[in-house]
């Protein structure tokens, strides 16, 4: 049985009637539910700048305090955000799984590069606040030469290519339609990552997130190339992968 009370309204001269759940929610007189409302493209902007932001500030004031449950910290972040945020936009708060949805088949172009600025922009915010809550002493940024550059080169590749991978499968596949294990999946594929390969290339997988990170003078900005043809190439091969293995869902 629905709890549910009536109201009735008189609206231009006629009395209609509605459904009201007592959680709030309005019926329509034959007891359907309205349609939800439309996911504009100012929703979905905004949901990807919040969850980007939420991500990148988590990072910044866990690495900047240096807890040891950091990698812990920054898989959670991205689990809540992903449950709070996917039925808006998706939930990618990464440029890299963007680019993979986008070669998946599941963005459009003209919202690619939207997304990008919105992760880009809430990374920026997120960098600047993390900074003044911790106030750390001096930072001393990651630089990469010689194999060790290389070594997080293909580090960052794999991982945001498991990463991007994971989201089109448990996030965007037809044979997962309404699973509710997709956020623990992706949140836990990072906190695999940062502690497989955090010490090699900072565990990033994400250039939102080294973005962020150059500008709390975590990473050298000479370094910044890793970041962006690493985790790209990553997200595009996931991407061409998830469509090679499931042409029918393509």
């Amino acid at each position: 049985m629905t709890d549910v009370e009536s109201e009735t309204a008189n609206i231009g001269g006629n009395q209609r009637t509605r459904t009201i759940d007592l959680d709030g929610r309005a019926r329509n007189a034959n007891g359907t539910a309205p349609p939800p409302a439309p996911v504009t493209s100012t929703r979905k902007y905004a949901t990807e700048f919040i969850g980007a932001f939420i991500l990148v500030f988590t990072v910044g004031c866990a690495v900047l305090s240096k807890s040891t449950l950091a990698p812990l910290a920054i898989g959670s972040a991205l689990m809540v955000g992903v449950y709070a945020g996917g039925h808006v936009s998706g939930g990618h708060y990464n440029p890299a799984v963007s680019f993979a949805a986008f070669v998946r088949g599941r963005l459009s172009g003209r919202d690619l590069v939207p997304y990008w600025l919105a992760q880009l922009a809430g990374g920026a915010v997120a960098a600047g606040l993390a900074v003044f809550v911790i106030n750390p002493p001096a930072r001393h940024p990651t630089t990469f030469t010689g194999r060790a550059l290389f070594a997080a080169l293909v580090a960052e590749f794999i991982f945001t290519f498991v990463l991007s991978y994971v989201v089109l499968n448990v996030a965007t596949s037809k044979d997962h339609p309404n699973n509710s294990f997709y956020g623990l999946a992706i949140g836990f594929t990072v906190l695999v990552g940062a502690i497989a390969v955090g010490g090699v290339s900072g565990g990033a997988f994400n250039p939102a997130v080294a973005f962020g990170g150059s500008l709390m003078g975590l990473f050298a900005w000479a370094n910044i190339w890793i970041y962006l043809v690493g985790c790209l190439a990553g997200g595009a091969a996931a991407g061409l992968t998830f469509r090679a293995l499931n042409p029918d869902d393509a």
